[in-house]
């Protein structure tokens, strides 16, 4: 195939001018696209990398997946942010045996995820290479001054999470036994082949200025929390029994204990973390839309993550999310 011929086939499956944003005046086919701003609003950009080897691999994850989740993963920062996506730009090198079926599966999973976020493909890049690189640009807006940025959490306020944390994990070592052809039933398979971005979250509490710092769950709470925290300037103590972890079949306790270090330590839960002063957090719902909204902790003045366990004991919770360049089993 060549690459304008593949060109041509990423045009017919997410290029189609029906389903592109009225924001998006010029995509895919010339040197840029063009994006209409609108007054009183500010654009909002992001990127992220989606590697075979390190965030997939070829023989285990259904192509179909490989889409959604490379396009779900750049979105999630936009709902981090409190904004709307509205169209993002596609690099991928492949190799030239997966331009047919596989290539034909994994577009229909980015076709799926671009219609359920909203949010047109305007463009990008492709090459040929061995391993399956793609990389994903995703430009957004929200109004002018109402970004949720890290940076505002007080001490004071309280630390939340949205969701179950630690799913998404508990789904990956599923599908370390077997996956391919397999439908995601359990929630923490469906959660690691298929997130979903918490953009409605993120603008309802951006509009109503419920949140002083918001960030979204990818690497993991104990490795993305001493971010927002050091952004801020501050600390947290979090309490281990008010942390929602996966639900599983058995109530053992050392179930519990396997699940929390699941939530405290496993990443793509693209969940959002958000901090909210006392007399906002009285107003706050204990779920929105079915999705759960958890206080966990409270924001501390001295710089250190403090987890307090069962028996009342704390220790400092040390970072044991991903990070790609420390050493990972």
């Amino acid at each position: 195939m060549r690459e304008s011929e593949l060109i041509e086939k990423i045009d017919e499956a997410l290029g189609s001018p029906r389903n592109a944003s009225r924001k998006l005046r010029l995509g895919i086919g010339d040197d840029a696209a063009l994006f209409r701003g609108r007054a009183g609003h500010e654009i909002v950009l992001t990127c992220d990398w989606f590697f075979e080897g390190t965030h997939f691999l070829r023989e285990k994850h259904p192509p179909s997946s490989v889409g959604w989740k490379c396009l779900a993963r750049a979105v999630s920062d936009i709902a981090a942010m409190g904004g709307i996506p509205r169209c993002f730009l596609l690099s991928l090198a492949l190799p030239a045996s997966h331009t047919g079926r596989w290539l034909d599966q994994f577009l229909g999973g980015l076709r799926r995820a671009s219609r359920k976020f909203q949010c047109s493909l305007a463009g990008g890049d492709t090459t040929r290479r061995n391993e399956i690189l793609i990389n994903v640009t995703v430009i957004g807006e929200i109004q002018t001054g109402r970004a949720e940025l890290r940076s505002g959490a007080r001490p004071g306020d309280l630390v939340y999470v949205s969701g179950r944390l630690g799913e998404a994990e508990l789904g990956l070592q599923l599908s370390k036994r077997s996956l391919q052809g397999t439908r995601p039933k359990d929630p923490g398979m469906k959660k690691h082949l298929y997130p979903e971005p918490r953009l409605a979250l993120g603008q309802w509490l951006a509009k109503n200025q419920f949140a002083s710092a918001m960030m979204d769950l990818s690497d993991g709470l104990s490795s993305d929390l001493p971010r927002l925290c050091a952004a801020s300037g501050v600390g947290a103590r979090l309490e281990a029994v008010k942390i929602p972890v996966a639900r599983t079949s058995s109530h053992n306790p050392k179930n519990r204990a396997a699940t929390l270090q699941l939530a405290l330590h496993g990443g793509d839960d693209y969940e959002l973390l958000f901090t909210v002063p006392g007399n906002r957090a009285k107003l706050l719902p204990r779920s929105f839309q079915g999705l759960l909204l958890t206080p966990i902790g409270i924001v501390i003045p001295d710089r250190k993550i403090v987890l307090v366990n069962d028996g009342g004991r704390e220790h400092q919770l040390i970072p044991g999310g991903w990070d790609p360049f420390r050493a990972h089993r």
